[in-house]
């Protein structure tokens, strides 16, 4: 039996990717945002339902692959390091496929006294500094959520006929049971919405529900939104970031809730983390922080349409 040793990735597409990593870290040192290096393995995990950490057991005891570097860059920032970065693998329990890998490269940062804006303008500037010369849009989620599917995002769903559910059933053929309006939105927004924002474009002000860990504040029209955004271009995903929530009082709430719609959905609980949560109660700094999917940037750079074509080894 032979087996094959050759990289998935072309050599010139791998020395692309050597010189975009580069690139980043210049863009940050000239920034003077420090890298920093934290554990991808841990004994807590996040609650997020819509989030799955690889487990590993070591010795007698039950750890995850982070999904992403966030708890441990927090503790960094309740202990006053200041801005920060980090350039590393990440780990989620997803299926392989085009876009997906249950491995894959991560960048993290966060800018002290940043708000959500302000760091949309801090990811164009490390966006031009690696290539990208189109223009970058900004456009609200509900605006590009009604333009596509016709329903208002921060109405739809909270009535007798819950409109989101109908929109799933007629479009998808699905009908979940105990399905909360977050999972909704996220299932019609990237089938139907995500893949017309072929052109880089910010989509900021997402529904309350779909909050993570982002402060909530009111809109223009008054509606409760989240201060978050995702950058999006050619179709993809590339980036989720927020203006950070810092109540620890309020986080832990949005922990319980967490558990709370898992246990509905026949979840496991996850503990929350304690050391994160005494961070928080430590006091976090005003700050705005985002994840960046450094191999699906590179595939849009390079206009690649499968994962597997931008990192060295697809199959191990």
């Amino acid at each position: 039996m032979t087996t094959g040793f050759t990289p998935t990735a072309t050599i010139k597409t791998l020395k692309a990717r050597a010189q975009l990593l580069a690139a980043i870290r210049a863009y940050f040192l000239q920034q003077q945002v420090t890298e920093v290096d934290v554990p991808a393995l841990g004994h807590f995990s996040v609650t997020d339902v819509h989030l799955a950490a690889l487990v590993v057991e070591v010795g007698n005891s039950t750890q995850y692959l982070q999904t992403s570097p966030e708890f441990y860059m927090k503790r960094l920032l309740a202990a006053r390091m200041g801005d920060i970065y980090s350039l590393a693998k990440a780990y989620r329990a997803d299926e392989s496929g085009s876009r997906h890998r249950p491995e894959f490269t991560m960048l993290e940062w966060y800018r002290c006294g940043f708000d959500d804006g302000a760091l949309m303008a801090d990811i164009t500037g490390l966006l031009q500094a690696v290539g990208v010369s189109e223009p970058i849009k900004q456009v609200a989620y509900g605006e590009v959520f009604e333009r596509v599917t016709g329903l208002n995002p921060h109405t739809a769903g909270e009535g007798a006929d819950d409109a989101l559910a109908q929109y799933a059933l007629q479009h998808f053929d699905v009908a979940w049971p105990n399905t909360p309006k977050s999972t909704w939105l996220d299932l019609i927004f990237s089938q139907h919405v995500e893949p017309t924002l072929l052109e880089p474009t910010f989509v900021f002000d997402f529904p309350a529900c779909q909050c993570a860990l982002a402060k909530i504040a009111n809109n223009s029209a008054g509606q409760k939104v989240a201060k978050r955004f995702e950058l999006y271009w050619q179709g993809l995903e590339l980036a989720n970031g927020y203006w950070e929530l810092t109540c620890p009082q309020e986080q832990r709430a949005r922990f319980e809730q967490d558990n709370a719609t898992r246990s509905k959905q026949g979840l496991q609980p996850i503990t929350p983390d304690p050391h994160f949560i005494a961070a928080m109660e430590h006091g976090l700094p005003e700050c705005a922080g985002v994840a960046l999917g450094v191999d699906r940037l590179l595939m849009c750079l390079l206009q690649e349409k499968d994962i597997a074509a931008v990192i060295p080894f697809a199959q191990g």
